[in-house]
């Protein structure tokens, strides 16, 4: 007797042409059902991706996915279909050296050509920092400028490097050598370079954190007529490079040295430190180009890089500034406006250009060097986009087409107050919400956790974030001694020593959220440099100014209803 076999078959709805039986001289459509254990273990399986529908860390989803077929190097060029591929840049793009030239120098006049921000004639200043993205974007511009251009570049360049071995604790002689390898890339251009320490950051003027009055918007008629004038003038002679005098390396002293490595290590964390560092640096670039005369900064992001950057600020509370922290264009400082003409480019088609055409770079090594993927939130976040792009091409391009979207809602950079604005990235506030905001919900929760004694009386919740002093007076009133006194403290005038001395701050309320992060992981404040420091005081005093004199001020529609 044959063995029965445990299937059974069921007439069911017409569902696909292969079920297609013949039963008994009848057209059906059936399907072959399992017996009563199978699938009673597919009805156990359904439940339980039921509960868990995400992906579960035990599974193995590679088996499934269709990769792309890798294109072969022997295929023909993309563009000219005649030379044989040199170089794949993305699935079906492969091009041969000449036209892989071709193509990266084109993007990058192109990009400077449809925004039309730096005028001919105008002097621009490029932050190299000695990395691939950085040097190859300096190596367009010397080829941009080369008499034998096809389209010549008209503005007039300059280098700035910013030595920041003082922070990384490096010895004196590494720094020189870094220094020494840098100055003669930058000789061999034939551009003005400027060789910059972070230590001279402590000795900035207040003025670098205060929006400077920029010049209005000019139409694009202005920047035809400016072309036109630029060519009829004798423009060879004012973008030709000049032979660089011998710059000897900026000696730094020990004690500004050790000032800001304790700046850096009263910080806590390393996410706080790099952003901490970035903004200095910013600072920096900003104080040299005014002082050098310079109208625009240009800087080598890459769009590799600026997807990294823009997930990491919307980690760190920094998602208002999306768009000027990624976009084109920045002109947060009013009248330095920096752009970024590399976020076309991603790091794979510039590391394919520097080796191509020996393009030189210098290794420099940053805070989170030789450290591990979840060290900071910078970190992790660059491990996550590399990763995801290495088995999805596209990730890098989706978050990069989706920061060109972004636009912020505040007023612009040229009309918007100098109060308003943070004291350290100089972005506008962000804080100034309503009660009903997920940002005052974030202070009412820190404020209850930090209630130590559970028997205390609930105060009320100020709407402010709560007082971090910058400067305290230490000491006795009038004399650290406390055997003078002036009597103006009885008299209800004050004491005065209060008077001499800068009163306690709230820098809280002066910054941003992100800034407010960052702060917030540091031990102390009173290690910031004294232009922050006085800048704070300052803004501080006229926000009291202004309170103290709000009753006699005459608002906009008065003068409005008098002029008419």
């Amino acid at each position: 007797m044959k063995k029965k076999i445990p299937y059974v078959i069921k007439e069911r709805h017409k569902r696909s042409a292969h079920c297609r039986k013949n039963v008994q001289g009848r057209n059906v459509f059936n399907a072959i059902i399992p017996s009563g254990d199978i699938l009673e273990k597919r009805q156990e399986e359904r439940k339980r991706k039921a509960i868990f529908p995400m992906c579960q860390v035990d599974e193995d989803y590679h088996g499934d996915l269709e990769r792309a077929e890798v294109p072969n190097v022997s295929k023909k060029c993309v563009k000219c279909k005649e030379a044989s591929a040199a170089v794949v840049i993305r699935a079906g793009d492969a091009y041969c050296r000449g036209c892989f030239k071709e193509y990266f120098i084109h993007k990058f006049r192109a990009m400077l050509g449809k925004n039309r921000i730096i005028f001919p004639g105008e002097k621009v200043l490029l932050a190299v920092s000695g990395g691939p993205s950085s040097c190859s974007m300096l190596s367009q511009v010397q080829k941009g400028l080369s008499r034998n251009a096809h389209k010549k570049l008209r503005f007039i360049p300059g280098i700035v490097y910013i030595d920041e071995g003082g922070a990384l604790g490096q010895s004196v002689e590494e720094r020189m050598k870094l220094g020494a390898e840098l100055q003669a890339m930058f000789k061999a251009t034939g551009f003005p370079f400027y060789i910059v320490p972070l230590e001279q950051v402590l000795d900035l003027p207040s003025s670098v954190v205060v929006m400077a009055p920029s010049s209005s918007e000019q139409p694009g008629s202005a920047y035809k007529s400016a072309v036109n004038a630029f060519i009829q003038s004798d423009s060879s002679t004012c973008l030709t490079p000049q032979d660089q005098e011998d710059t000897s390396l900026p000696e730094v002293q020990e004690s500004h040295t050790r000032s800001l490595q304790h700046l850096i290590a009263s910080v806590k964390t390393l996410t706080a430190r790099q952003d901490l560092l970035n903004t200095l640096r910013q600072h920096l670039f900003v104080h040299t180009a005014r002082t050098e005369g310079y109208s625009k900064l240009m800087l080598g992001d890459s769009c590799t890089r600026l997807a990294i950057k823009l997930l990491t600020s919307i980690s760190l509370g920094r998602g208002a500034q999306l768009a000027q922290d990624t976009g084109f264009s920045d002109s947060r400082y009013g009248d330095i406006i920096s752009v970024r003409p590399m976020r076309d480019y991603s790091a794979k088609e510039i590391s394919y250009y520097n080796h191509m055409f020996s393009v030189p770079s210098v290794f420099i090594p940053s805070l989170d060097t030789k450290t591990t993927d979840k060290s900071s939130i910078q970190r992790l976040t660059e491990t996550f986009v590399t990763k995801l792009q290495g088995d999805f091409p596209s990730t890098v391009s989706t978050i990069y087409r989706t920061s060109e979207k972004l636009q912020t809602a505040c007023r612009s950079s040229s009309t918007a107050n100098h109060c308003e604005r943070c004291l350290l990235c100089m972005c506008a506030l962000d804080t100034a919400v309503e009660n009903a905001s997920a940002f005052h919900a974030t202070l009412i929760s820190e404020q209850f956790s930090q209630t130590k004694v559970p028997g205390a009386t609930r105060t009320q919740i100020p709407r402010q974030n709560p007082v971090t002093p910058v400067l305290t007076p230490t000491g006795q009133h009038c004399s650290s001694d406390g055997e003078e006194n002036c009597g103006r403290k009885e008299g209800g005038g004050g004491c005065c020593y209060s008077a001499k001395q800068p009163q306690t701050t709230n820098l809280k309320t002066l910054l941003c959220y992100g800034c407010q992060m960052t702060i917030k992981d540091m031990s102390s404040v009173e290690y910031f440099p004294q232009y922050i420091l006085s800048e704070a005081q300052r803004r501080r005093r006229r926000s009291q100014m202004k309170e103290e004199i709000t009753e006699f001020l005459l608002d906009d529609d008065d003068d409005d209803d008098e002029g008419n």
